[in-house]
């Protein structure tokens, strides 16, 4: 009964809360500060990814049940799913903050990161060097700095090319600061969640069977479907389709083929089965989706 009363923020509610945002592309927000979020006390759950950035001062929150302090030059990774309470700073806090849909993180993947994301997961809190912040900072103010100046702006792409440098070298600095024994440690479950992660972080893989991965990493479908729900709380169906999504999404806005070579990339048997399978997770027909995500400018 009383999860039922958590608040829900959907990605679509932050353009809602925050007056100031520095960059907005549906997907991928910019932020830099905190302070016009109403009801923060409240209790809450994000549906998506957030990472904040402490420039000075300090951040104080509940995050699913276990308090952590953000100091100077530490970072906060929030997963998706969440639960947010009692979130308190200090009055020189100063911050950076980014949010991004859910499938936005599968296409940062890949092998060489993903310890760094399963780290997250357990430990949202990482110290980092002042080099290290100055750059992640840098990344920031050349996004704020592009919007500000859209003459020198050459379409969504170069921005996106952009996050993803970020979000490469944030990983990459995390990685620094792992225990590389912290790999050995993982229970079965964490090893089988991380190497299916990785099977759908392949842009190659257009696999959309639960049974196909589970063979292929030896378990069963249900076994498989327990594993995400419990780190995740999400099917493997589900994480399946948000990856598969994610790469048509890709295809649709930042490459040129057409909408029947994209159906065929993905291994769907007519153009029809993917028409509605896009109209189903996307809202719109491939050809719609592009048009309205300002295709080809």
């Amino acid at each position: 009964m009383s999860q039922n009363r958590i608040a829900q923020i959907d990605l679509s509610d932050v353009p809602l809360m925050y007056h100031n945002l520095k960059y907005s592309d549906g997907e991928v927000f910019f932020a830099d500060n905190i302070t016009s979020i109403p009801g923060l006390l409240k209790k809450f759950q994000v549906n998506f990814i957030v990472y904040v950035l402490v420039i000075d001062g300090t951040l104080t929150l509940n995050l699913n049940g276990t308090v952590h302090t953000v100091n100077k030059n530490s970072s906060l990774v929030v997963d998706r799913k969440a639960i947010i309470t009692n979130v308190e700073h200090s009055d020189d806090f100063r911050c950076r903050i980014c949010i991004m849909s859910a499938d936005m993180g599968f296409t940062f993947i890949n092998k060489s990161l993903m310890q760094s994301v399963m780290h997250l997961l357990a430990n949202p809190v990482i110290e980092m060097g002042q080099d290290e912040i100055d750059l992640l900072v840098k990344y920031y103010d050349l996004l704020v700095f592009k919007m500000d100046h859209p003459e020198m702006n050459f379409g969504s792409q170069t921005m996106r090319d952009i996050i993803r440098c970020f979000a490469y070298d944030l990983l990459s600095n995390i990685n620094k600061h792992l225990d590389q024994n912290n790999d050995d440690m993982l229970r079965q479950g964490d090893r089988i969640y991380r190497r299916f992660i990785l099977l759908l972080a392949d842009n190659t893989s257009v696999n959309r069977s639960v049974k196909s991965y589970a063979d292929e990493l030896c378990v069963s479908p249900k076994y498989l479907t327990s594993v995400c729900r419990k780190h995740s709380e999400q099917t493997a169906s589900d994480l399946i389709a948000t990856a598969v999504v994610s790469r048509i999404k890709q295809l649709l806005l930042y490459s040129d083929m057409s909408i029947k070579e994209i159906a065929t990339e993905m291994g769907f048997d007519n153009l029809s089965f993917f028409g509605k399978y896009v109209r189903k997770h996307l809202g719109l027909s491939p050809n719609h989706y592009r048009k309205a995500n300002n295709y080809g400018k």
